[in-house]
């Protein structure tokens, strides 16, 4: 059996120690190498469009350019569109978690998470079709789009007008994956299988224009169809 590629990875923190033992830790696991680094959002751009990483371990709180404008810009450029995004943030920076996850993020991690946990998280967004801890991110998510003067939705200009553009069985995935649930579990849910139920998550990116699940949650919050505060 042929072995897969490692993952390739890009390291963007404006602290060198950070980098430096991010990087020891990813290239202790087999499955990964490390293929740049970068100091602030500018570099991290840069890098991202020479390395061709399949991940990119972003700080949101770096010079020049922040976190959620290179992802922002990493977002938009069509010939980074396989690049996923895996923000690092801390407990006091839910705004900005959801800014990133509006520019594109496909998910993110607190900053004093185990190792194993961050190599997890590193296979989970490289795998592109599963929302890094879900239940944690719908509930962030929830509360922030509670707070008056939240920033306006960029995940698709019309996603209210284009959820009626759904099938009755598609927003019933798109309730369960808002939620916090993964394909497996969403699809024991309505008794459809995990193909299946992953069939209708790509079907349901595509009609929102969603690049990814983490933008889904905020599409079905932003437009009414989960309400703050739903529980798993």
């Amino acid at each position: 059996m042929t072995t897969p590629p490692p993952i390739r990875v890009l390291l963007a923190d404006d602290q060198t120690l950070v980098r430096a033992a991010f990087a020891m830790l990813v290239e202790s696991a087999r499955d990964m190498e490390v293929v740049g680094e970068a100091a602030n959002g500018a570099e991290a751009v840069a890098a991202a469009r020479t390395s061709r990483a399949d991940v990119i371990v972003m700080d949101i709180r770096m010079p020049v350019m922040d976190g959620i404008e290179a992802t922002r810009t990493i977002a938009a450029d069509d010939d980074l569109a396989g690049v996923r995004i895996l923000v690092l943030t801390t407990y006091d920076d839910d705004d900005h978690v959801v800014a990133a996850l509006r520019a594109g993020a496909s998910g993110f991690m607190v900053k004093d998470t185990r190792p194993a946990e961050l190599l997890d998280a590193i296979r989970t967004v490289a795998a592109g079709d599963a929302l890094l801890s879900p239940g944690p991110t719908a509930r962030l998510i929830a509360r922030v789009l509670r707070l008056p003067d939240r920033p306006p939705v960029t995940v698709c200009s019309s996603a209210a007008g284009r959820l009626a553009g759904l099938s009755d069985r598609e927003r019933e995935v798109l309730t369960l994956v808002a939620r916090g649930l993964n394909n497996t579990e969403a699809g024991e849910a309505l008794g459809l299988s995990p193909l299946t139920a992953k069939t209708h998550v790509s079907r349901i990116m595509g009609k929102l224009g969603a690049r990814d699940r983490a933008q889904l949650v905020i599409a079905a919050y932003e437009s009414g169809l989960v309400a703050p505060g739903a529980e798993r």
